[in-house]
């Protein structure tokens, strides 16, 4: 099968969260398109045109407005999407709600992402948490997607995340954040910076809630990625926390 499956979280895809679908809706109008296929709201900087956005969003417009909780991957054999889908609901409903605080503008690696301002240990825990307890589902990484992840590039601890999950940037090295340009070149870092802070104004400094995981897929290699699933984190408040323990089964 060459199509890949990933799990994301969504801000304000499945949510009744006000600030998270307000958050959706700009970063769906920038990047030009919702993965559900529906069109979003064509309203732009000012300034900008479609096509302008659309060249420095090329890679971030196909993998659409998401921030990567177990990365894309395709299916181990024997595996199908209909037990994913249902796994994938057991585990959500074991999970609360989880919040992204204060969030914040950031340029990393030369693209500009928005990223929690202060410590989120429970986003890291859910994040640990699906990457080990599904990876029964991921088949094991090809050398051509190791070799395009460039791990000479890599730290010897990211290389080895990357042989061991298919991702390096997993569990202690995580870095959640949602992408909303491919790489910019330095001499228009600040004119990108101005205009997407002034695009998502209302939505900086706030706490934005995630309370659904998306199950996404690509169906061909190159294609845009599609909403497949939403899945509601369910458990109630006063209930165990189970991501922790997830986390932990899972590295066994």
């Amino acid at each position: 099968m060459t199509a890949r499956f990933a799990i994301y979280a969504a801000p304000g895809t499945g949510s009744a969260d006000a600030a998270a679908v307000r958050l959706r809706e700009q970063a769906e109008s920038w990047l030009g398109r919702r993965m559900d296929g529906t069109r979003p709201d064509p309203r732009l900087p000012s300034g900008w045109t479609r096509a302008a956005v659309d060249e420095i969003t090329v890679n971030a417009r196909r993998y659409g407005f998401h921030g990567t909780l177990k990365a894309p991957f395709r299916l181990a054999e024997g595996r199908s999407v209909e037990q994913l889908e249902q796994d994938l609901e057991r585990f959500a409903r074991t999970g609360r709600p989880i919040a992204l605080p204060q969030l914040r503008l950031h340029r990393m690696d030369g693209f500009f992402a928005l990223v929690p301002g202060a410590d989120a240990p429970e986003l890291h825990e859910l994040a640990a948490a699906l990457v080990t307890g599904f990876d029964a589902y991921r088949a094991p990484a090809t050398a051509t997607e190791i070799a395009r992840r460039n791990p000479d590039a890599l730290t010897p601890r990211r290389r080895r995340m990357l042989e061991t999950w298919g991702y390096p940037y997993v569990l202690d090295e995580f870095r959640f954040h949602l992408t909303l340009t491919d790489r910019i070149p330095p001499d228009r870092h600040g004119q990108v910076h101005d205009a997407l802070a002034a695009w998502f104004a209302d939505c900086l400094g706030r706490t934005i809630a995630v309370d659904a995981l998306t199950l996404c897929t690509q169906p061909t290699p190159g294609a845009p990625f599609r909403l497949h699933s939403v899945h509601p984190l369910r458990r109630p408040a006063d209930r165990p926390r189970a991501c922790a323990a997830a986390a932990h089964e899972g590295t066994r």
